[in-house]
């Protein structure tokens, strides 16, 4: 019997990117600088709180820090709280930017709590569910902790689509940057308050196609490792 002809076997071309694939994004997460109040009392969104002069030079190390990245970012944005505008002013003077005040990154509302001692707030029973539990916890009066980080992981998420592979920061209070970091982290909810996020802090996520990367958290030094060697 006759054999069939043999065929070559394809080699594999090369990759080729989808032309509907997205490209990442990094988000730096800017923690805003000291206030005078900053550890005495809950502010949530009260307006009027302002960084202290160490609050003020903590940004400024900051805004060196972002500007020192190449490219540098793309959009600066902040919550609306006079503090957080603060820090992002001069982040935003480095980069050549105008600041973007958006609400999704506004602090956690306190409701009843706003403004009290931390201390007498420690006090209360309540305190052990929003330090042990926080799933189960809503401010009297303001947002329960899922919530807000519906709220800012939706932000995030938005701005990320709107600034598709590029840098952006993003100007914002402790605990929304926690929460987001511990989503981006895939950590249980419950634990987001283990994460550190200090003042005027830098941590950054890449978001984009499949799983978010968390890149740095907390860091008060160089960016260097968001710099392609």
């Amino acid at each position: 019997m006759p054999t069939a002809p043999r065929t070559k076997s394809a080699r594999p071309g090369p990759v080729r990117r989808r032309r509907n694939e997205r490209k990442a994004t990094v988000v730096l997460l800017v923690r805003h600088g000291l206030t005078p109040t900053t550890g005495k009392v809950l502010p949530g969104q009260a307006p009027g709180l302002h960084l202290s002069e160490r609050g003020r030079a903590q940004a400024e190390r900051a805004a060196g820090r972002i500007a020192e990245l190449s490219p540098k970012p793309a959009a600066v944005y902040a919550s609306p709280m006079e503090r957080a505008r603060e820090t992002a002013a001069p982040i935003a003077r480095a980069c050549g930017l105008r600041v973007r005040t958006h609400s999704g990154l506004l602090d956690c509302a306190v409701g009843e709590w706003e403004g009290k001692s931390l201390r007498l707030l420690a006090r209360k029973p309540e305190w052990r569910t929003v330090v042990g539990w926080p799933t189960g916890f809503r401010f009297p009066g303001g947002e329960s902790f899922a919530e807000m980080q519906a709220r800012v992981l939706s932000t995030v998420l938005d701005l990320a689509r709107a600034h598709e592979g590029e840098r952006i920061v993003c100007v914002s209070h402790a605990d929304p940057i926690q929460a987001l970091i511990g989503s981006m982290a895939g950590m249980p909810f419950d634990m987001f308050q283990r994460i550190m996020v200090s003042p005027a802090s830098i941590s950054a996520v890449l978001v984009g196609p499949g799983r978010p990367t968390v890149l740095c958290v907390n860091t008060t030094g160089s960016l260097g490792e968001l710099v392609p060697s």
